[in-house]
């Protein structure tokens, strides 16, 4: 029984294997006959290449300007200005810089940070 169904699963292997195994013939590189001269075809290569993209949606404007009635100095300062400034997306924008009370002094906590760093250990 052993040997029989390894020689089935054998003879089903190769069937799948080979019923899998479809190639194409290779009928060898496609010949083609130009009308046209090298020169005519580069000449026309150049024409297209300086013609720009004639697919897209903006084929032959050029650069379009843009018209602005603002000086460039103005903007410029402007933007320095802004760059300069505090950030205007967060939280709290505009209300300067908050200050913090506490009641423990500088210095301790200073010396329970240094404490902290060597291991140490502070008597709370």
């Amino acid at each position: 029984m052993n040997t029989a169904s390894k020689l089935l699963s054998g003879f089903a292997l190769a069937i799948l294997a080979a019923a899998g195994v479809q190639a194409e013939t290779y009928d060898g590189v496609a010949k083609v006959t130009s009308t046209q001269t090298r020169a005519a075809v580069r000449a026309e290569g150049v024409v297209a290449a300086r013609s720009g993209d004639q697919f897209s949606d903006v084929a032959g404007q050029g650069v379009t300007s843009i018209a602005s009635s603002v000086e460039r100095a103005s903007v410029r300062s402007q933007g320095f200005a802004a760059a300069r400034s505090a950030n205007p997306y967060a939280e709290g924008y505009g209300q300067g810089v908050t200050r913090v009370e506490s009641p423990v002094d500088r210095a301790s906590v200073r010396i329970q940070a240094r404490a902290a760093a060597r291991g140490d250990r502070l008597a709370i």
